[in-house]
């Protein structure tokens, strides 16, 4: 454990899919999150802390239109007690899904979430987490998006990184933004019996 760094009893890997980490339409530095996210996987797996995958169900002709190459997770879900998948229609990874009963059930009070896109489903999915009142972790280097494009007489192209760590400022007040991945820590949530289902 990193000192000064409280640990956290769930993981929120939101959205990392393939149509979005590989291929023309991937992200920049894609390898770069999955090396990130995979190593949160990893340790949070190794404590015993709860990990929700998050998939997009997007639009039928979208990249992550259901069943299609590109909606697929990239990391492969272990699902048992301590790990399990949701899936979703809309940014916000609490709405019209079962999030809120997972982490109530498991006693959860701490999140970190990761993932894809900064502005959007992990910027919406920690803006519910903070309002429901938990303490979210957003680490800097553990989400991505899009360059945003210029728009003629408005302004230039705004890069990822940018549009990222513009994300993040905006939760700053609430959550714990400017951390590297490395220094997010878990531990064990305390999980009633039958609290998840594989």
């Amino acid at each position: 454990m990193i000192p000064g760094v409280t640990p956290v009893e769930a993981l929120l890997v939101v959205d990392v899919q393939s149509a979005f980490v590989s291929g023309e339409g991937s992200v920049p530095e894609a390898d770069r999150l999955v090396d990130r996210t995979a190593d949160l996987i990893a340790r949070a797996r190794r404590s015993g802390a709860l990990v929700v995958h998050v998939q997009n169900d997007g639009p039928p002709g979208s990249d992550c239109e259901p069943h299609t190459p590109g909606w697929e997770l990239h990391h492969p879900v272990e699902p048992g007690p301590t790990e399990t998948l949701i899936r979703k229609r809309r940014d916000d990874s609490f709405e019209g899904t079962p999030l809120k009963g997972l982490l109530t059930d498991a006693g959860v009070r701490a999140v970190a979430v990761c993932g894809m896109m900064s502005e959007m489903c992990v910027q919406a999915t920690a803006r519910t987490a903070l309002e429901l009142g938990y303490r979210v972790v957003l680490p800097y280097d553990a989400h991505a998006t899009h360059d945003i494009p210029p728009a003629p007489g408005i302004g230039d192209t705004v890069p990822a990184a940018t549009v990222s760590r513009v994300a993040a400022w905006a939760l700053s007040r609430e959550a714990e933004t400017t951390l590297l991945s490395s220094a997010v820590t878990f531990t064990a949530s305390p999980i009633r019996s039958g609290a998840l289902k594989p």
